[in-house]
């Protein structure tokens, strides 16, 4: 009966929506109305869409994607699929929040040396990291470092030190590689106390010649290496040798959202059957990479039993599977030289990035842009 229905205007102000609101949620497919007037055009609402409604205007102030709210309102009671979407946004909320503590920390400090630049000199931080960690990590993340000359901030490695642990980063903008080292011990050398106690925090971008230095002078070493960053300048000391250079003056792209996946599928499997299997497939010639060049490129399948797969890009799949077209040469870098080990391939869609993991290492890994295939 319309008697027992909700004008627009009434849920507007039962919910705390706006009319115009409502008529943007009604249009996204998010909170159809029960019955619109064919003739007037007007909307009316069940007695049940109320707690929709007032849910919704809640997921909104909390700045839940739109198509996350629309699944939260269609997910099926007791299958907590709606809980887990508010436990990943939440995950979000909180890695922002993070990444703006850390930003600010910065800004402040930058603020200093711009309104006190002779009292307020740039902190250098000294730390101490296992030499067979960096080690592992230099080699884990070269093979990313860019080459384009119109992009010379990517022609190095990040080194990236947040409290407990030095990030090595590395991208070409198609693929980006991060290996995570554990600091032993880090002080501020130099430069004013923060006026908040927080963990040390500082970056510099190390020429890729200095870091295939610093991997030289590594060699196997065992120990620790210490190292210093701040003021534009990387030194690193190993057993007696000491390496510096002047790091680049640039400002490293923003890293941190672009390794925040949230994958659909995790497929675990030996880096060795992994490699045999790209090197066997064939592949198709599509224009990827730098400068539009032509790659050769593989299908990463996963069907709805989970059953991953390596095939041609022409091949057919199982109805309903996921399908991944990926520079093949790109994902064979990614994959560990000495290839034993166990990886982890995540996978979210066709134009998702896909991360390739090493097991026992979760902090070390590779993200890799999908070739689109053509229609």
């Amino acid at each position: 009966m319309e008697s027992d229905l909700r004008s627009i205007g009434e849920l507007a102000r039962d919910s705390g929506l706006s009319i115009s609101a409502l008529r943007f949620y009604d249009g996204a497919g998010v909170l159809a109305p029960a019955r619109v007037d064919p003739r007037t055009g007007y909307r009316w609402y069940a007695p049940g869409q109320l707690a929709d409604a007032r849910l919704l205007a809640r997921l909104r102030r909390v700045g839940l994607p739109l198509a996350d709210i629309r699944a939260v309102l269609g997910a099926a009671p007791g299958s907590g699929a709606a809980q887990r979407l508010m436990d990943e946004h939440l995950r979000r909320l909180e890695h922002g929040l993070a990444d703006a503590r850390r930003e600010l920390s910065l800004i402040r400090r930058l603020i200093d040396q711009r309104e006190n630049p002779m009292a307020t000199p740039p902190a250098e931080y000294r730390f101490t990291v296992p030499a067979r960690r960096l080690a592992e990590a230099l080699d884990a993340v070269r093979f990313a470092v860019g080459g384009d000359p119109e992009l010379p901030v990517l022609s190095g490695v990040l080194f990236d030190l947040d409290g407990d642990l030095l990030r090595l980063v590395a991208t070409d903008r198609y693929r980006i590689a991060l290996a995570e080292v554990p600091v032993q011990s880090g002080v501020p050398e130099e430069g004013p106390a923060p006026a908040v106690p927080a963990a040390p925090a500082a970056s510099a971008v190390v020429p890729v010649a200095l870091a295939d230095a610093v991997r030289a002078l590594l060699g196997s070493a065992a120990g620790v290496v210490e190292l210093a960053l701040g003021a534009g300048t990387v030194h690193v000391t190993v057993g007696g040798h000491r390496i510096e250079g002047v790091a680049l003056d640039h400002d490293y792209p923003d890293y941190r959202p672009l390794v925040r996946l949230e994958p659909v599928h995790r497929i675990g499997l030996p880096a060795a059957e992994l490699r045999a299997a790209l090197v066997s497939a064939a592949t198709s010639s599509l224009p990827s990479g730098p400068h539009g060049a032509a790659c050769e490129v593989t299908l990463l399948t996963v069907d709805g039993e989970g059953r991953f797969a390596v095939a041609a890009p022409g091949a057919d799949a199982a109805a309903g599977a996921l399908r991944v077209a990926v520079n093949r040469d790109f994902l064979l870098e990614a994959l560990p030289a000495d290839a034993p080990g166990q990886l982890v391939l995540e996978l979210g869609g066709p134009i998702t990035p896909l991360a390739v993991r090493t097991a026992d290492r979760p902090g070390t890994f590779s993200v890799l842009m999908p070739v689109r295939l053509p229609a």
